[in-house]
């Protein structure tokens, strides 16, 4: 009885392994050796293959063989699409179809491999692109800095600014905020201003885009309890490439003011600005706004807002950032200068 019970946890054990032989994958690679597995799928130029649940990856240009009963879906580099089991051929790859029967394909003409489950997936992750939710697809960064003394004269600086964007195919979705508060025990306190804003820009054209925009500023030291402007145009991506991006707009907005001394005003201006983003090196880049209110209800007078930030990246997730800010108002209210500018240094903290 002991006998046959052995006998038949043998018989169990060679089937098994049969079984997973017959199912397993097998990718042979240049320097002679082979692997079994399941395959996952080829993409940017490494195939993934699940090994007892662990996923081994292997760059492409080492393979020289792969086989597989399972159907894939191949997508060729020419664009074709081709879907069926596969196995070795003189050429690369024969893949066996429902549609067309047996396909020869070259190994270096294949751009991806992905499983039934895979390409499911990546479907599903290209229709959620296509129609994001608003949650969907939100990134941005979190800048700090902060700065102590104590002893003699005892002083505090804090700066914060918050930027995240929503960006889909065809609209983008932004909102900032920054602030800067100092404070010294001689002095009091000698700085306190916080600047934010909402932008949304919908893209009419590959190069044209349309924007409408919200900027909120309080400045104590400049009397400005409010400004509220809100406006709209068109923009144009001048440069759009991975290195560098480069737009121009244009379009018009309402500035309404409202300060400590009951002063209020309200005037018509045109918008005319740029924004430039440029990779310096691998791991530094440069952040440029530009933006010009001429004031049409009172000509003459004007507004000129411009952001500037050089930031290096230290980790994937975390940066060292300087930036400059300036604020140009030709007209303010008596007693006060007309220019404004803030320097920051500090960490900052990407997010998506």
């Amino acid at each position: 009885m002991k006998k046959q019970g052995s006998s038949a946890l043998v018989i169990l054990t060679i089937t098994i392994l049969v079984t997973c032989t017959v199912a397993a994958d097998h990718v042979a690679l240049k320097n002679g050796d082979h692997v079994t597995g399941q395959l996952k799928k080829l993409e940017q130029g490494v195939l993934y293959l699940e090994y007892f649940k662990n996923t081994i990856q292997i760059p492409w240009e080492e393979v020289s063989e792969v086989e597989s009963a399972e159907r894939f879906h191949l997508t060729l580099k020419d664009g074709q699409t081709i879907v069926g089991s596969i196995r070795p051929s003189g050429r690369g790859l024969t893949v066996s179809t429902t549609e067309t029967g047996t396909v020869d394909v070259a190994l270096q003409s294949v751009d991806t491999i992905r499983s039934a489950e895979a390409q499911t997936a990546y479907v599903a992750e290209i229709e959620r692109l296509r129609n994001p939710g608003l949650l969907d697809l939100w990134s941005g960064f979190l800048d700090t800095g902060l700065a102590m003394t104590q002893g003699n004269a005892e002083s505090t600086t804090l700066n914060l600014t918050l930027s995240t964007a929503r960006t889909s195919p065809r609209d983008k979705i932004s909102v900032k905020i920054a602030s800067l508060y100092a404070r010294s025990d001689t002095s009091g306190t000698t700085a306190n201003t916080i600047r934010g804003g909402f932008r949304y820009d919908v893209n009419v054209s590959p190069r044209l885009f349309g924007f409408g925009f919200t900027d909120l500023e309080y400045d104590e030291f400049q009397g400005l309890d409010l400004r509220f402007v809100p406006g709209g145009g068109l923009g144009f991506h001048w440069v759009k490439t991975d290195q560098t991006r480069f737009d121009v707009f244009g379009g018009g907005s309402l500035n309404r003011e409202f300060y400590t001394s009951d002063i209020d005003r309200t005037s018509g201006e045109v918008v005319i600005g740029e924004e430039l983003f440029h990779q310096l090196f691998s791991a530094s880049h440069l952040e440029h706004t530009l933006v010009l209110f001429p004031n049409v209800s009172n000509t003459g007078e004007y507004r000129i807002s411009t952001d500037n930030a050089l930031v290096t990246k230290l980790n994937r997730w975390l940066s060292w950032e300087l930036s400059l800010s300036d604020r140009l108002n030709s007209n303010p209210i008596p007693g006060k200068k007309k220019n404004d500018v803030l320097f920051t240094t500090g960490l900052r903290f990407t997010f998506e």
